[in-house]
């Protein structure tokens, strides 16, 4: 007879054989099971309202019938070739056609590899050597990204403080770090280094909005200092807009990275540019000394693609992002008015396609303030809202268009029930 295991059998399998009991993304006290549309499953049969949605590939819900039926097509057909196939050409073709700074995409299998392959695109086409990023901003593992990711302390501008243990110095010296949302510091340091080959930014910092007008002068000051823009797009690609923060906002980057939709829930994202750009992958026409050398077992992988591709395709239709910002909206207005009956001060800070809570009276607009009054006020919601069955990120809320009535309803009692659980904490703590 074969043993049903539970979660705490699992866990207690993860401890043995996982670093910290995980995979390292997220809360090692759960271990899901499976997902179905807008829901997902514990190992211990617990249902819950997927707000994660997999740290946001699954826009269109876990297990959507059309995708699964192009996965299912491609299967027979082969998993991976590591040469060219068809169906990761058609998935270039769709990424060109949407995103406005596509000419040319290059095909890797995570969203930090883009991103390191876009720096390191950058310097190549560039012949300089510095990059500025904003402090808080998250551009994937790689030692420029892990620079001011997020610091414990507050460091004076435009010093780099490396997040992670491993990293030598050589690689903060190249990083210029900037508070997001102030266009006076780009400007001041774009003034003061001339070796700078470009800024990357994240159009939607995690969840703070930029401020109107701030990524038109982020596009302005780099014309004028001949440096490269590049947007990080994993999250924001195909989710603010079908054509990404781009399209939603009217500036087109020279260097953009796409993720997480694009390969429909399989490991796939891209970098794309200008096909002048993108030359330097092609040894032919840059020469060797020029020539970005990049290669991936898995990248453009047809099974991905496939998924990718209808992905896509259900999102081109008409109303899917009307409907996405319905829902979005909806939910946040379904936070706001729970904590506000509840007389808790907070802020809604993001987009409608992706946002969360500030438990505090200030404006969120740079990393530094972007901060809980008390982080374990944020900790009670969120405990609150899984116990009601509500599955999200500490920091952040997915909606997906697999999203329900039924749905909708749970969540707005579970805010109901966490707001209530914030105010008990927060009169305990007084």
């Amino acid at each position: 007879m074969n043993r049903i295991y539970t979660q705490a059998d699992w866990i207690n399998r993860a401890r043995e054989v996982l670093p910290a009991a995980g995979f390292g993304n997220f809360d090692a006290s759960i271990v899901i099971a499976r997902g179905d549309g807008s829901r997902v499953w514990d190992e211990n049969g617990n249902e819950y309202v997927d707000y994660l949605i997999g740290s946001g590939p699954m826009l269109l819900g876990h297990g959507h019938p059309e995708v699964m039926e192009a996965v299912l097509e491609q299967l027979p057909k082969g998993m991976t070739f590591f040469a060219n196939n068809a169906k990761g050409i058609e998935l270039a073709e769709a990424i060109v056609e949407a995103v406005p700074c596509c000419e040319q995409v290059r095909f890797v299998t995570s969203g930090g590899e883009a991103d390191m392959y876009a720096i390191r695109l950058a310097r190549a086409y560039t012949g300089k050597s510095k990059i500025l990023k904003f402090e808080g901003g998250y551009h994937g593992m790689s030692a420029e990204a892990q620079m001011s990711l997020a610091p414990s302390q507050q460091i004076n501008f435009p010093t780099a403080v490396p997040d992670s243990a491993g990293i030598p110095q050589g690689v903060a010296d190249e990083m210029l770090i900037a508070p997001f949302n102030d266009l006076q510091a780009v400007a001041s340091l774009l003034t003061e280094h001339d070796d700078v080959a470009a800024i990357i930014v994240e159009p939607l910092q995690r969840i703070i909005p930029a401020k109107p007008g701030f990524l038109q002068g982020l596009r302005e000051l780099c014309n004028r200092h001949n440096v490269l823009l590049i947007f990080d797009e994993i999250v924001t690609g195909f989710r603010l807009a079908y054509g990404g923060a781009q399209e939603r906002y009217g500036v087109v980057p020279d260097i953009c990275t796409l993720g997480k939709i694009i390969g429909g829930g399989f490991p796939l994202a891209a970098l794309g540019a200008s096909t002048e750009i993108m030359a330097h992958f092609d040894k032919n026409v840059v020469g060797p000394e020029k020539w970005l050398m990049q290669l991936g077992t898995l990248s453009g992988n047809p099974v991905a693609a496939a998924a990718g591709l209808k992905t896509m395709e259900v999102l081109r239709r008409p109303g899917q992002y009307e409907r996405l910002r319905d829902l979005g909206q909806t939910l946040m207005d379904m936070q706001s008015t729970a904590l506000t009956e509840q007389g808790i001060t907070h802020q809604i800070c993001g987009d409608p396609t992706l946002f969360d809570i500030y438990f505090t009276d200030a404006n969120p607009v740079d990393y530094r303030t972007a901060k809980h009054g008390d982080p374990k006020i944020n900790e009670v919601w969120n405990g609150a809202l899984r116990s009601q069955g509500v599955f999200k990120s500490p920091g952040k809320l997915y909606p997906s268009l697999a999203l329900t009535p039924a749905d909708l309803d749970l969540t707005r009692s579970a805010f109901s029930h966490a707001a209530i659980a914030v105010a008990d904490a927060l009169v305990s703590h007084r």
